[in-house]
């Protein structure tokens, strides 16, 4: 006769497995350590990207700003039905980041920052899957040469800059689009170098 009772190897496994799971998030106060840069405008930012990827729940947006927090990139998926892990949601991020932006591992510092807008059911209290997404965050960032910026919930209720208690009841996960434009940093401009670029421009000056 066989009883269901699991062998301490794998009660040991599996607590472990939990255990390594369960360290994959961060709570509010280690974020709030983190010394995540604050933003100048949070609602110019949550505006932008709600006018632009029109979020509801489950879906994700992870945005670049440049050095003005201006948009230089942005992309939104969304989230798939499973147990939420941190590593799972790194993984996420760094694949949409790779997808939209080349990474900036050869600077010594970073200079560009992704934050994350998440939309999703609840209030805006902070929530184990908010500890994942934080921590996938974090690391999704060190991975692409990034610094990690803020973490901001959007529920029915408005949105909320999780760890500064900064939030609005506009937008909110139930809100249509404002008409706002959010700024975006201007195209690179063209290589110029050589005697033919020289002539154009004193062409150009006369």
């Amino acid at each position: 006769m066989t009883f269901g009772f699991a062998s301490s190897s794998a009660a040991s496994f599996s607590t472990s497995a939990s255990a390594a799971s369960a360290s994959r998030l961060l709570e509010p106060a280690e974020w709030a350590a983190a010394g995540i840069p604050l933003l100048r405008n949070p609602r110019e930012i949550v505006s932008g990207l709600h006018a632009r990827h029109r979020p509801r729940p489950s879906m994700a947006i992870v945005a670049v700003l440049d050095i003005d927090e201006r948009l230089c990139a942005s992309a939104s998926f969304i989230r798939r039905p499973a147990p939420a892990d941190g590593w799972m949601f790194r993984n996420a991020l760094l694949a949409q980041l790779r997808r939209v932006i080349p990474h900036d591992l050869r600077r010594r510092t970073p200079v560009r920052t992704a934050v994350l807008l998440y939309c999703r059911e609840g209030d805006a209290r902070w929530t184990e899957e908010d500890g994942a997404w934080m921590w996938g965050l974090r690391d999704a960032c060190t991975l692409h040469g990034l610094r990690c910026g803020a973490y901001i919930t959007l529920t029915a209720d408005g949105w909320q800059v999780l760890g500064e208690g900064r939030g609005g009841r506009r937008p909110s996960a139930n809100s249509e689009p404002e008409p706002f434009s959010m700024s975006e940093a201007p195209p690179l401009a063209p290589r110029t170098g050589g005697p033919v670029s020289e002539v154009l421009r004193r062409a150009a000056a006369r």
